[in-house]
């Protein structure tokens, strides 16, 4: 399995935590969205202390740590953090999870440093938090710096309706593409994804959207809570759903497939830029009569 999406499902229960914490019971959000060790992990960041922020990150299992779409290490989530200097952090948390025993946040921090190249710097992050022995430790991490795509300030917006039709939509999104001389993009997701928000708002952006429009007709196929929705069509057009979410696939206007996500290439959409959707986009559309 790809190691980036073994992490995702590991930390954040539906947005992070789908696999390896699977306890039998729906998490819960929070209300309100606050956690004491998140401002304990901050005010350790704001401190410039190693050892009490490292304190914060689990040993037993060890944290897993992803940075900018790679793999990386505790020691080096550390020296980042204190690396910036940070005067101050602001933390916009977009979605807490409860779980027995576990809680998956995923955040935006703004943080201003003493760095006279780069005063303001913004973190998208995911963290997992596990309680062990009566302590809460980090057993997660995904971080995006300085991202190149707008992050979304909250995940309410309902891209995949529960009580939509993906067949009908497909059938419907085909012949609109038939009479237009389009392709049909088809985004596999779930509202519960933060990279399927980022994508969304990514497609958006000016430079993309009029390409969108003029090559493509879009269906959203939502894979519910567990991603066993429309498995059908997950099959029919051969999306390998353990490589992670958001994942697209392009069919001609007759159904047929042209190209599907076999790498987890848009699974991590936070850490994209703009550039890599647009050659995807021209890649795949057709060609000009």
């Amino acid at each position: 399995m790809n190691w980036a999406v073994y992490f995702r499902r590991r930390i954040v229960l539906v947005t992070l935590l789908m696999g390896a914490l699977s306890f039998g019971q729906t998490p819960t959000d929070d209300a309100p969205t606050d956690f004491p060790p998140l401002e304990e992990w901050k005010n350790a960041v704001l401190s410039g202390n190693a050892a009490t922020l490292k304190a914060f990150y689990s040993t037993n299992p060890p944290a897993r740590v992803q940075a900018n779409g790679v793999p990386s290490s505790v020691n080096s989530e550390v020296d980042f953090w204190l690396g910036l200097k940070a005067l101050s952090m602001k933390i916009d948390v977009m979605r807490l999870r409860n779980h027995p025993d576990t809680k998956s946040i995923t955040f935006r921090a703004t943080v201003q440093t003493e760095s006279p190249s780069v005063r303001t710097l913004t973190v998208a992050d995911s963290q997992g938090w596990q309680e062990q022995g009566g302590q809460w430790h980090l057993i997660g991490v995904e971080r995006v710096d300085t991202p190149h795509l707008q992050q979304p300030s909250d995940m309410r917006k309902n891209i995949y309706p529960p009580e939509a039709d993906a067949h009908a939509e497909l059938k419907a999104a085909e012949d609109r593409a038939a009479a237009q001389h389009k392709r049909v993009l088809l985004i596999f997701g779930a509202n519960w994804c933060y990279d399927c928000h980022v994508l969304d708002l990514a497609f958006q952006r000016p430079e993309l959207a009029p390409v969108l429009a003029a090559a493509y007709e879009v269906v959203h196929v939502d894979l519910g809570p567990d991603e066993h929705k429309n498995e059908d069509l997950v099959k029919e057009f051969d999306v390998p759903l353990d490589k992670g979410i958001p994942a697209l696939a392009v069919a001609a206007s007759d159904g047929k497939l042209i190209v599907s996500q076999k790498n987890g290439e848009f699974e991590d959409a936070r850490s994209l830029t703009p550039e890599a959707l647009l050659d995807f986009l021209n890649k795949w559309k057709t060609e000009a009569r």
